[in-house]
């Protein structure tokens, strides 16, 4: 897969390192020469080039990127800009780093619908969710293992635990299954997530659970992949 991360600033390095080391091919971008020849050889590629200018954007391969990541963090309007200049191309998909409530707010009436908040989500955890889309969540215990949030497989909805073996055949162990719902409150959309308790072999895997599992990542992503 391919990824624009705009901005090399701690968050941006760390995101576009692991997207690296996970095998990706990675375009990191910054306006500071000195960060671009300082990461050079931890990033597939580096450019040093100004993110709100249209032309200087448009030497790279956007349409190609599966996802641009506008990681800049330390000039709110900047940030904007580059954004702003992002929506002119096709692009499959934006994310957008937020440090405000106002950024925000700008942001979602440019139509951007994914954010990251560096405070709350860690660059690994995200790339961990860049690489697979059907992952919604993961949090890493150790070297070895981790504790994933996932969809339910569409080949195992409807079937028990039991009857989809997923421990035996994959290695890993379902932790519980959480509900997802959507509730309207004062006319606004909220959506709430619910754990049905510890699983059991008699555990139904239904359409729209999220999986919350522990085990080494191949692993866990063998099963995501099934």
């Amino acid at each position: 897969m391919k990824f624009i991360v705009f901005g090399l600033g701690h968050f941006g390095k760390s995101l576009a390192f692991k997207l690296t080391e996970l095998g990706h091919e990675v375009i990191g971008a910054d306006n500071d020469m000195k960060k671009v020849e300082q990461f050079k050889d931890e990033i597939t590629h580096t450019v040093c080039l100004d993110a709100t200018d249209k032309n200087a954007v448009a030497s790279l391969p956007l349409k190609d990127a599966h996802a641009v990541i506008v990681a800049i963090g330390e000039d709110e309007a900047s940030s904007l800009l580059t954004t702003a200049v992002l929506k002119q191309f096709e692009i499959k998909r934006i994310i957008a780093r937020v440090v405000s409530d106002l950024q925000q707010t700008v942001l979602e009436a440019m139509k951007i619908e994914e954010f990251i908040m560096p405070e709350e989500e860690s660059a690994e955890r995200l790339a961990v969710k860049l690489v697979n889309l059907n992952i919604v969540d993961s949090f890493k215990i150790s070297e070895k293992y981790s504790i994933v949030e996932t969809k339910v497989p569409k080949r195992y909805v409807g079937k028990t635990l039991i009857e989809a073996d997923l421990t035996n055949q994959y290695q890993v162990i379902i932790l519980t299954t959480i509900k997802v719902k959507e509730e309207i409150v004062k006319g606004v959309a909220k959506v709430t997530k619910e754990a049905s308790g510890i699983a059991t072999s008699h555990t139904r895997l239904e359409e729209g659970d999220i999986l919350v599992i522990f085990g080494e990542m191949e692993n866990i992503n063998k099963l995501i992949d099934a």
